[in-house]
């Protein structure tokens, strides 16, 4: 189930989103909550990506950061033979080494010109 709403994310209906970590966070097996959880914020990066609007890099970069945490997490867990957390993980790297547009949002301080 949230395979098929989060192929609705490109729709933008944020209750689609919603709706996808509410049935993530229900479920039973640590495995499936992490794998499915970057499941979720790979997709999220993949919408922004497709949108291209101002910001999309910085939002994309950091969904796809957050995907990478997770899977790494699942992969920790993983059953015996089961790679699809590290392929998930790999997926993501590559997305982020072909697309240097992708990046970080920088750390920009603000002082105060009467200080």
């Amino acid at each position: 189930l949230v395979l098929a709403l989060s192929d609705g994310f490109e729709s933008g209906a944020a209750d689609t989103v919603a709706r996808a970590w509410e049935v993530q966070s229900r479920l039973r097996d640590p495995y499936g909550r992490a794998y499915y959880a970057g499941i979720i914020c790979e997709r999220r990066a993949r919408v922004q990506l497709s949108r291209g609007a101002p910001g999309a890099g910085f939002n994309a970069y950091d969904w796809l950061r957050e995907a990478m945490g997770w899977f790494e997490k699942a992969e920790s867990i993983r059953p015996p033979g089961n790679d699809d957390a590290i392929l998930r993980w790999n997926t993501c790297a590559r997305i982020l080494m072909s697309n240097p547009e992708l990046r970080p949002r920088s750390e920009e301080t603000f002082e105060h010109p009467l200080e």
